[in-house]
């Protein structure tokens, strides 16, 4: 790491009085140390701290930050001294992650009905699109194509370990943005259905796997999978699309839908259910739900990926599963 340590001795050799620690700066030692404790990688917490910072603080002292703390864990240097260089040398690519994560609120107002939320995030994953194709569906991708492609090469062979892919498997995926996960299992399935309430996304989505011949991309409105019929699908898969469920207030109804579509013994993967912080609300909600939609639960929120932070929940379709006699079971 030649480079790190050019900057470390660059950065030793400035005065520390010449800039005036921010209010925030306390803030980012803070979310690096919880980043170091979880550890995950470089790019994912560059990934965070453009999410936790939008303003106040910029790229240089943010690298400042983590070029301080390098000397009180020695284990933690390498890392540290990464995450500097890049908020150094890259702040063109910070601002990029700022603006994209921007885009889209994680919030919700008290006026908004569910209906208001899906359409707001609709027209914010739209916005996200047009800033970084890459980012706009993984933050930690850095709006690198070929990072994005290698995360999600280990989602799938993570997914293959699972048995949740084969040629007679039929795939739903719940959020597909771009189409990357369509594209990666093309081979690996016999028909994936990927939905999304993007148009924006949906668009590049269906450019990505055009010539893909089982691969079927709709607009979706975010509400139900009213689209779809009882038992048609093998397999569900929702990477990053849960969050914005629990938000709108519908991860109750997609936890009945997913139950509703999946044929006996079928797998459902969720990778990442919240953005909450506690791994144990999301591991109750998850247990609480898929027990009473007739699920079990066989993965448990856990963080099998090098490249990417997700935490992974796999669940199966028990063999008792009471299904309704309508076709969606969502008034």
């Amino acid at each position: 790491m030649d480079n790190a340590k050019g900057l470390d001795a660059e950065h030793r050799s400035m005065s520390t009085t010449e800039r005036k620690p921010s209010p925030q700066a306390s803030t980012a030692r803070m979310v690096l140390d919880e980043c170091m404790a979880d550890g995950a990688c470089v790019e994912a917490i560059i990934a965070r701290l453009a999410l936790r910072f939008e303003t106040g603080i910029d790229a240089a002292e943010l690298a400042d930050v983590a070029l301080d703390m390098c000397s009180a864990d020695l284990r933690k240097r390498d890392r540290l001294e990464r995450i500097a260089d890049l908020l150094r040398h890259r702040p063109d690519i910070f601002a990029m992650l700022r603006e994209t994560g921007a885009a889209v609120r994680h919030e919700r107002d008290g006026w908004e009905t569910d209906a208001a939320v899906v359409r707001r995030l609709a027209a914010s994953f739209d916005a996200a699109a047009a800033v970084s194709l890459a980012a706009s569906v993984q933050l930690s991708s850095l709006g690198d194509e070929e990072k994005l492609t290698a995360a999600t090469d280990e989602i799938v062979a993570w997914l293959e370990r699972q048995g949740f892919t084969g040629t007679d498997r039929t795939i739903l995926d719940i959020g597909c943005g771009i189409g990357r996960f369509e594209s990666a299992l093309s081979d690996a399935a016999h028909r994936i259905v990927g939905i999304d309430v993007s148009s924006k996304m949906i668009s590049v989505a269906r450019r990505r796997c055009a010539g893909l011949r089982n691969v079927d991309l709709r607009p979706t409105s975010g509400l139900d999978l009213a689209d779809f019929s009882n038992a048609s699908f093998d397999c569900v898969l929702a990477v990053d699309s849960f969050p914005y469920l629990v938000l709108a207030g519908l991860a109750e109804r997609y936890f009945k839908e997913i139950a509703r579509v999946l044929r006996t013994s079928g797998m459902a993967a969720l990778l990442n259910y919240s953005y909450r912080g506690p791994p144990a609300l999301d591991r109750a909600d998850v247990h609480r739900l898929a027990e009473a939609h007739g699920m079990q639960v066989v993965v448990d929120g856990e963080k099998p990926f090098r490249l990417w932070d997700g935490n992974a929940f796999l669940l199966t379709a028990s063999d008792g599963t009471l299904r309704p006699n309508d076709c969606s079971g969502v008034k």
